[in-house]
């Protein structure tokens, strides 16, 4: 009856946010023809607005002008790229925008791009109504407790997603600051969980596993209230989502979005990610041998997204779901497009490779690859105890043998590894081209 009271109370302080969130759960009553006949309906409608309300879109559809905005193919209008959206900010801010109520976001640069981007209430109460659908997907209900383990600092301060706590607490939930921390304070989260017995936990995967590691370590009882746990932000690996699913003894459910396109997909039960159609339109197109995602979202009229490379690798799924979601669905990538080493002789190796080089090797806190050279990948390395020179010099021979002959292991320890500016933790990084 608690959470009750508590959904009661928060309606009643955000009511535009559960607004959204009784029509989004009406669109998930629909059938996939439905739902796909509104997806084509709401695509037509953002291109006729986009067309006659942006200075961007107008340029760009001109030459198509002659075939008029309501007879465009989504696949003949130009795909959108992060240096567009760097350089031409303002000119895809609608021409209706109140300037007065308009907010600057931030992406914390985890492609490569940093970006910056217009948003204001209604699209922050959209998503978080979306938010509350995904999370519903485990069985949670509004007002049952959520535990948020966040790397981003600019989320957790007043005015930030997770930055109200009056609000938080009518909600039922908590948000701890993860940018930064100590195996201490791992431990301490750890026994926070107990305490608190929250219903779901949410965070970025690289921190939700590392607190996993020492739940498992240290043989800490988690609470039987654990209906699931929400990875996002991040790439989740696989051996991320088996331990954290060992430590919590409960579902891991991968969350797909952005900061600039919110709520793209989310995992059900039975293991598959859906696509939410009623918020984006996903195409999935071999670029560079790559399958890159790109992404219109069908809600945001403020500062329209529509054929925008969001920078991840994905595809679109066949079938239908045995959970009974009308949904499409989609697989995601194992990285990143700037996640992929490229060696000179024209190889790809894909970042699953490095992360299991590792493997065997104990002691290792965390670790980094960066290829910052043609020839030249960098290894650094945060183990207490280090690794035996006969340990190093296997993996220099290994990458000479198995990624290429030329290229050089540089392997560095260090005290720590820096997360991006939104908290964020990559495995493997190239800086080239």
């Amino acid at each position: 009856m608690i959470h009750l009271l508590r959904q009661w109370l928060h309606r009643q302080r955000y009511p535009q946010r559960y607004a959204h969130l009784d029509e989004l759960l009406r669109n998930q009553a629909l059938t996939r023809k439905q739902v796909l006949r509104k997806q084509q309906q709401d695509l037509a409608s953002m291109i006729a607005y986009v067309a006659s309300n942006t200075v961007y879109y107008q340029e760009k559809f001109f030459p198509l002008s002659g075939h008029g905005a309501d007879t465009l193919a989504i696949g003949d209008l130009p795909i959108l790229h992060k240096d567009d959206v760097i350089l031409r900010m303002d000119d895809l801010l609608s021409k209706n925008a109140d300037r007065s109520q308009v907010k600057i976001g931030h992406t914390g640069g985890s492609t490569g791009k940093p970006l910056a981007f217009y948003y204001d209430g209604t699209k922050h109460e959209l998503m978080r109504a979306g938010m509350c659908r995904s999370y519903m997907m485990s069985g949670w209900r509004p007002g049952q407790k959520i535990l948020n383990f966040w790397g981003a600092r600019q989320d957790v301060v007043r005015g930030g997603v997770f930055g109200a706590k009056y609000s938080d607490t009518i909600a039922a939930e908590h948000t701890i600051a993860a940018y930064e921390y100590t195996e201490a304070q791992l431990h301490d989260w750890a026994t926070f969980i107990q305490s608190y017995r929250p219903v779901l936990l949410q965070g970025y995967a690289s921190i939700l596993a590392e607190v996993a590691r020492v739940v498992i370590d240290n043989r800490i009882p988690m609470p039987r209230t654990l209906l699931g746990v929400y990875s996002t932000a991040e790439v989740l690996y696989g051996w991320q989502r088996e331990l954290m699913e060992q430590a919590f003894g409960c579902k891991v459910f991968n969350q797909y979005g952005s900061r600039e396109i919110p709520n793209i997909a989310c995992e059900c039960r039975h293991g598959n990610q859906h696509i939410f159609t009623d918020m984006v339109y996903l195409e999935s197109l071999k670029i560079d041998n790559e399958d890159r995602l790109i992404v219109t979202s069908l809600t945001n009229r403020l500062m329209p997204f529509i054929r925008y490379e969001i920078g991840d690798s994905g595809r679109l799924k066949e079938g239908i779901c045995a959970c009974g979601s009308p949904f499409p669905m989609m697989e995601m990538g194992l990285c990143r497009s700037n996640d992929i080493i490229k060696t000179r002789s024209g190889k790809s190796i894909y970042p699953s490779y490095f992360i299991h080089l590792l493997d065997g090797l104990a002691d290792i806190k965390q670790y980094q690859f960066i290829h910052s050279e043609p020839d030249k990948i960098t290894l650094n390395l945060v183990s207490p105890s280090g690794l035996s020179a006969e340990a190093l010099s296997s993996l220099k021979a290994r990458v000479r043998r198995e990624v290429d002959e030329n290229m050089v292991l540089e392997i560095n320890a260090v005290g720590e590894i820096r997360r991006t500016l939104s908290g964020k933790h990559r495995f493997v990084i190239s800086n080239q081209a």
